[in-house]
Parts: C-alpha cells; sequence; structure tokens
C-alpha cells in the first residue's frame, strides 16, 4: 500500500467512522503524511513505531522550526492515526497516547464591548432587501453565538420561532439546540416573512438566509457584508468576534461554564475556559441586555 492509499483511507476513516470535522480530518492528513514520508526516508516499518521513535520525530520537527501549536496539532494527529492502526491491527496499542502535547500559550480570542456590538449592527442599512437580512444575519448570529458556517447552513426547518430555538448543525457532524433573544426573534421573524420572499421569489430553498439572487448566502458573503460594516465604523473585528462576544458576555452576566460550553457546541471543557480569562468592565450588562430578555 502506497502512503497515498494510506493516508485516503485514513482519512475517510475519520469523516465516516470518528465523525471529525473535515478541516481536523485534513489537519491530521497534513501531518500524518509528513509524517509517514519520514518513515519511510528512516526505513522504519510501520510495527516497529515505539514512542522513542516518535519522541526523535517530533524533536526532529521542533529543531526545524515547528512552534508549539503545530508540535500539539502533530500530536493529535499521531494519536489520531495510532488509534486508526490499533484498529486495523497494524499496532498492538496506540503508543502515541503515551506523548505529552506541549501547553502553548493561547492568545486571548478578541471581544467587542456592548457598545461596539451596538454601533455594528446600528450602522447596517435596513432600507434595502439585502440590509434587512444582514440585521437578522448578525444579530443572530451574535444572540446564538453562531459560526459562520453554522449561520450559512442554518434550514428553515430547523428554526422554531414559537419556541424560539435553534437546531444547529455544528462541527463534526453534531447538532446542538440554541435560544435566541426577543430582539434576534422580530428581525428573524420580519425577514422569514417579508424579506426572504422577496428575494427567493417563491423558489424552494432549505436555507434560510439567502443573497440578492436568492440562492443559499456563502461563507465569503457573509464576510464580505461584514467587512463593510467594518469599514463603516472603524471596528476592527471579524464576525467570528461576535461568537467569543456571545460567549464573553454570557458568562460576564453569571452563566455557568458548562452551559456555555453547550451553547457553543464545543466538545472540550478547556475550549470554552479560555473565555473565563477574558475580563473588560465594558461587557458586564451585556447579559442582562441581550440575553435576558
Amino acid at each position: 500500500m502506497t502512503i497515498n492509499e494510506l493516508l485516503s483511507q485514513f482519512y475517510t476513516d475519520l469523516i465516516l467512522v470518528k465523525r471529525s470535522a473535515q478541516k481536523t480530518a485534513e489537519t491530521y492528513k497534513i501531518s500524518c503524511e509528513d509524517f509517514l514520508h519520514w518513515v519511510i526516508k528512516e526505513r522504519i516499518k510501520l510495527q516497529e513505531i515505539d514512542i522513542k521513535k516518535l519522541t526523535y520525530y517530533l524533536v526532529k520537527r521542533q529543531t526545524e522550526g515547528a512552534s508549539e501549536v503545530t508540535i500539539a496539532k502533530d500530536i493529535s494527529a499521531l494519536r489520531a492515526l495510532g488509534d486508526y492502526f490499533v484498529r486495523k491491527n497494524v499496532w498492538q496499542e496506540n503508543v502515541a497516547l503515551m506523548l505529552d502535547r506541549p501547553k502553548a500559550s493561547r492568545p486571548l480570542p478578541k471581544v467587542l464591548s456592548i457598545e461596539q456590538v451596538d454601533k455594528l449592527l446600528e450602522v447596517i442599512d435596513t432600507s434595502t432587501l439585502s440590509g434587512k437580512r444582514d440585521s437578522a444575519l448578525f444579530e443572530l448570529i451574535y444572540s446564538c453565538g453562531l459560526r459562520i458556517s453554522e449561520a450559512c447552513d442554518l434550514l428553515v426547518s430547523n428554526v422554531h420561532m414559537q419556541e424560539r430555538i435553534l437546531l444547529v448543525h455544528g462541527k463534526g457532524d453534531k447538532e446542538r439546540i440554541v435560544p435566541f433573544g426577543e430582539q434576534a426573534a422580530e428581525k428573524l421573524e420580519f425577514y422569514l416573512n417579508e424579506v426572504r420572499p422577496e428575494l427567493t421569489k417563491g423558489r424552494i430553498v432549505p436555507q434560510v438566509f439567502v443573497n440578492y439572487k436568492g440562492d443559499p448566502i456563502s461563507r465569503k458573503g457573509v464576510w464580505k457584508r461584514f467587512k463593510e460594516l467594518e469599514a463603516l465604523t472603524g471596528i476592527d473585528c471579524k464576525v467570528h468576534t461576535l461568537r467569543h462576544s456571545f460567549a464573553t458576555h454570557l458568562l460576564a452576566g453569571g452563566a455557568d461554564l458548562r452551559s456555555v460550553q453547550e451553547l457553543l457546541g464545543h466538545s472540550d471543557l478547556s475550549t470554552t475556559t479560555i473565555y473565563t480569562h477574558i475580563n473588560d468592565n465594558q461587557i458586564e450588562q451585556a447579559h442582562e441586555k441581550y440575553f435576558n430578555k
């Protein structure tokens, strides 16, 4: 079996069996490709790989300039590959689990103050159909802490206006239920009843948010519209910053960490804890104003 064939089977296993996110599977595949080329170069048989050889490989990566973050990703990839090898009877045990991932320092995510969120949402020109859509779109992203892909993929059938909840399809093919506030409900209901029919012109489109042609809006389209808001307000941020702000504002308002983890769709609680390190006096009133209506 060639390296390409092995990597292809490994990638397919990550997607179909382990239900990994596509980007995660692609990252692991790239990391393991480098490792397997090294194995061939060193004339090491797959069955002979042990913790010493893995450590030697990672030391080599580090001396070549790989950062702690990259090394941590490599170790995660090798652990996934080891799990695959065990299930395919190539290894008797997953020796990669013995590797310790470096505790790389993670930069705190950028968070907007309550005034900045207001400014971004208020600058939207709601005199146009696209502007009315954007008002509902970005309000919902903030109110629910959605990823940009989750907003683009959101289906009309998964919006429950009466209960004010969304069924969100997130990373790794995982679904979660997220409530949304009164302000988001008002904008979304207006968009669905008054704006969207004008854009779709009677066509059946499963996705909630559509572009001016009535087709599902793309991530690039959302990004472009948000860049326009950035330019108008002078606020340096990204669409994903609304998600960071949602999480931080909830915690600042007294929400417990486990609940925020579930709302964000994080698999690991440690991913959510980064928001507990953000201290900003300007956001203390955010929870009451945006999420307690």
